[in-house]
């Protein structure tokens, strides 16, 4: 190599990375560059780029976890090459995976918890897709053993997260969501049973509604359930969609019959991402025991070294948060998740006490323990404040807060409602900051009123939950 082209290689690492060649004009942004590029000028660039993105501690949209340990992260960085799917060359990352099934199924008060059947996901809409095909494919099993059509299924849900809906598209099973109606908000014994049949193949209440944060009733349901069979012999089953309180009812409230103490539950599905604590990317699906999971769905390959038996829509995925999620159990165990989700739950008790103080809002869910630590309200039906929740959320985000306003579901598509979600590193002095926010873009409006409120679709309001 000449003397001089070591010169301009010399001067060009000595350069600094906003004075260099690579950074002193634009790169193509959807075509790969000709050129390769200096490891520190490529991350300075995409680093640079994310600077527009949100805070995400200030997300009170996500459910998803935002804060972490250093210990998670260090743990993280050293699985970032393990192959979650690859049990024969990574054997104790899946000794890690069961160890966590059997840890839920245990949290979970399964009967059997050695020998019940789970996995882990990409997260809980996977999780809930994989427990949705497990209920149809029994119920296929029940309907052809007694000599009935299996070509008409279909599965009875309150006002559901939009998973459920793409599992009804996906299978073809008809999805009887049950409507909101006047003041109620959530499902009942009563509206599922009148759409529970032969061809039902189970029934899915939410421990935390997307919606609200409310949890609907499961001990209601499964006595419902258990009083029309015997009445007419039905025997339908029921899966807990517990994406958040999966992680919260067993630390906070314990004495809540939702989950394998009932024996109409069959499977139970939860984020490892949200309330679970764990970095973004894991979810959870448990199964009663063996026998609710059919066998005809679980594939073995052996092309990677060994048998392995897989049930999962994804194949090759990440080992990190899996790692992450048994660091997370080790660490906190009961005592520590109790406390963590307490501390929530507080916090997001006195948000609700603060924001009801304002007397612009009834409050809908006030983060009790009848439900997630969230909070959830709308404008008193008296209030005409000369501006809508779509414009406090609009304003808020001019000081980074993230607090969605949304329109619910069918038949209440008229109530507009606000939603703040309370997680792990959101902390008593945040929510200061927050409610000193709020009442600084009232007085905003109060001085400035709004000519014509924004509207959903203006502000293309969409769903946050992040499963």
């Amino acid at each position: 190599m000449s003397l001089h082209r070591r010169n301009d290689i010399r001067d060009a690492l000595l350069d600094d990375v906003y004075a260099s060649p690579d950074l002193s004009h634009s790169l193509p942004k959807y075509r790969m560059p000709a050129e390769e590029r200096e490891p520190r000028h490529a991350y300075a660039l995409i680093h640079d780029e994310l600077m527009m993105d949100g805070n995400a501690r200030q997300n009170l949209a996500t459910f998803c976890t935002t804060w972490m340990e250093p210990e998670v992260r260090a743990l993280m960085a050293e699985s970032v090459d393990k192959n979650m799917i690859d049990k024969d060359e990574y054997p104790q990352t899946a000794e890690i995976e069961s160890r966590c099934v059997h840890i839920l199924a245990d949290l979970w008060n399964s009967p059997e918890a050695a020998d019940t059947m789970g996995c882990s996901t990409t997260g809980s809409s996977e999780a809930a897709m994989l427990a949705g095909m497990a209920l149809k494919w029994r119920w296929r099993d029940r309907q052809r053993k007694a000599g009935k059509p299996v070509d008409r299924p279909n599965l009875v849900t309150g006002p559901v997260q939009v998973c459920w809906h793409k599992f009804a598209r996906y299978w073809d099973i008809e999805l009887r969501e049950i409507p909101m109606q006047g003041e109620r908000l959530l499902m009942s014994p009563e509206t599922v049973l009148e759409r529970c049949d032969e061809n039902t193949i189970g029934v899915v209440p939410t421990l935390g509604v997307t919606f609200t944060g409310q949890y609907e009733d499961v001990k209601g349901v499964s006595d419902a359930l258990d009083k029309l069979q015997a009445e007419t012999g039905l025997d339908i089953p029921i899966h807990v969609d517990a994406a958040s309180g999966g992680f919260l009812a067993p630390f906070i409230t314990p004495e809540l019959e939702w989950d394998f103490r009932l024996p109409r539950v069959k499977s139970i599905n939860a984020s490892g991402h949200k309330f679970g604590l764990a970095p973004l990317g894991v979810g959870w699906v448990v199964w009663r025991d063996s026998a609710e999971l059919p066998e005809d769905l679980i594939f073995r390959v052996n092309y990677l070294g060994g048998d392995m038996p897989t049930f999962a829509l994804n194949f090759s995925r990440p080992g990190g948060e899996i790692i992450a999620q048994y660091y997370n159990f080790l660490r906190l165990g009961r005592e520590g998740y109790r406390k963590v989700q307490q501390a929530c739950h507080d916090i997001a008790f006195r948000l609700s006490e603060a924001i009801d103080r304002m007397e612009l809002f009834d409050i809908i869910h006030d983060g009790g323990t009848s439900g997630i630590p969230a909070v959830s309200w709308r404008f008193k039906p008296d209030a005409h404040p000369g501006f809508s929740l779509y414009d406090l959320a609009d304003r808020l985000r001019t000081r980074g807060w993230l607090v969605p306003a949304y329109s619910m579901p069918p038949d209440r598509e008229d109530l507009v409602v606000q939603r703040i979600l309370v997680r792990h590193g959101f902390s008593e002095d945040m929510g200061n900051l927050l409610i000193e926010d709020m009442r600084a873009a009232l007085a905003h409006f109060e001085r400035h009123p709004v000519g014509v409120p924004l509207t959903a679709f203006e502000t293309g309001s969409f769903d946050h939950s992040g499963r």
